[in-house]
């Protein structure tokens, strides 16, 4: 790492900092796009990564699903600091809020499969949950959750990308 990175749960102040990351992977497909006020309103599930400056150079967001079940979402790097360790730490961070909260399982959606398999992520071909659990999970109205379950009115934004799933 190029100086010493805090991760840290994110305040409403980071946001503009958040979209900001974002907004090139989301012109490039890597990551969907989301207003402004879905960044905020989802801004109890992100943490930040600061660096000394107290500026932030990366984010990610953990999003419970079920009992068990959450995603990390919208991991992102400053450009100039991808492969520092930036990426590893915010994961890490969200990895160890999903174990406070009971959660046995984390998927990801991705593009980043070499990413996400070194930090124990494992591509999965279906969907992880019994039929009772599908029966439930389909009534949420988060998009998040219909790319997980594999709903055909989101096809569109899970097409190249590869679920993973690590369990803690």
């Amino acid at each position: 790492m190029t100086s010493k990175i805090t991760v840290r749960p994110a305040l409403t102040g980071d946001v503009k900092a958040i979209q900001g990351m974002r907004q090139q992977l989301e012109g490039s497909k890597v990551l969907l796009g989301h207003e402004l006020v879905s960044l905020y309103e989802s801004v109890p599930e992100f943490l930040v990564a600061e660096n000394e400056a107290g500026e932030v150079v990366g984010a990610g967001a953990l999003h419970v699903m079920w009992e068990d079940l959450a995603e990390v979402r919208s991991v992102v790097v400053a450009e100039n600091l991808r492969g520092t360790g930036i990426g590893h730490a915010v994961l890490e961070g969200l990895i160890a809020k999903a174990r406070t909260l009971g959660i046995k399982r984390v998927f990801c959606l991705t593009f980043e499969t070499e990413f996400f398999g070194k930090q124990g992520f494992e591509v999965i071909s279906d969907v992880p949950v019994d039929e009772a659990t599908f029966e439930q999970m389909v009534r949420s109205h988060d998009d998040g959750v219909a790319e997980f379950l594999d709903l055909a009115r989101v096809k569109q934004n899970t097409l190249g990308n590869t679920r993973m799933l690590k369990t803690l």
